[in-house]
């Protein structure tokens, strides 16, 4: 029988508690495994909360983008079906490099500290509820989907889902409905963003057909 996920609030800030989970990375590399570990069962949105944090700054890690898209998306359904996630062996078991991971989670904590401040329990209504944290949880899957499409190399492709996705977990962590909202905007504006992105490969798709073909 499958145990249902639970949730605490946490009495200290978020950056506090990233801040001990990234201070206790030991080793060459880790894997999302002993993440998991290290943040226990009731942690799953704060998982998604560090998977978010090496695509706000401009870094390439070799293979982030794949284990922790695929974690963000997966816990996500899990929440919103209020079960323990599954995941694939490949996934949980994929080594990364802890000397490129661990500065872009500290810098990523620096950027979460500036905003830490600024959330408390409010508009409870938008994350007191299981239909409430169900319907944010399905955001945070779309905010995973859009962070592994294969679009690195443009700017802004990962940062604004990620935004998206830590500003929805750490709402729903803290019980703070007006930064779930914030998270809803960016996760309105990365598909804004997206299909801008498509208009333009098409409209110069059209061109180059147009040219060639005069």
């Amino acid at each position: 029988m499958q145990q249902s996920v639970e949730f605490e609030d946490t009495s200290r800030s978020l950056t506090e508690t990233l801040q001990a989970l990234v201070s206790g990375i030991r080793g060459q590399s880790i894997t999302l495994r002993e993440l998991m570990d290290a943040v226990g069962e009731q942690g799953l949105l704060l998982l998604c909360a560090i998977a978010s944090l090496p695509f706000l700054i401009p870094v390439s890690i070799p293979g982030v983008s794949t284990v922790f898209g695929a974690a963000i998306i997966l816990v996500g359904i899990a929440v919103c079906l209020n079960r323990l996630p599954w995941l694939p062996k490949r996934i949980l078991d994929r080594k990364l490099d802890t000397a490129k991971l661990v500065p872009a989670l500290e810098r990523g904590i620096g950027i979460v500290g500036k905003f830490d401040r600024f959330v408390k329990p409010r508009m409870t209504h938008l994350t007191g509820s299981a239909i409430a944290n169900r319907i944010n949880a399905l955001a945070i899957t779309v905010g995973g989907i859009l962070l592994m499409f294969p679009l690195g190399l443009i700017p802004f492709s990962n940062t604004l889902p990620a935004v998206a996705i830590l500003l929805l977990a750490v709402g729903m962590i803290q019980r703070d409905g007006l930064i779930v909202l914030g998270g809803y905007a960016f996760l309105v504006g990365t598909k804004i963003y997206f299909a801008a992105l498509a208009y333009a490969a098409f409209s110069a798709g059209q061109g180059l057909m147009s040219i060639f073909s005069s």
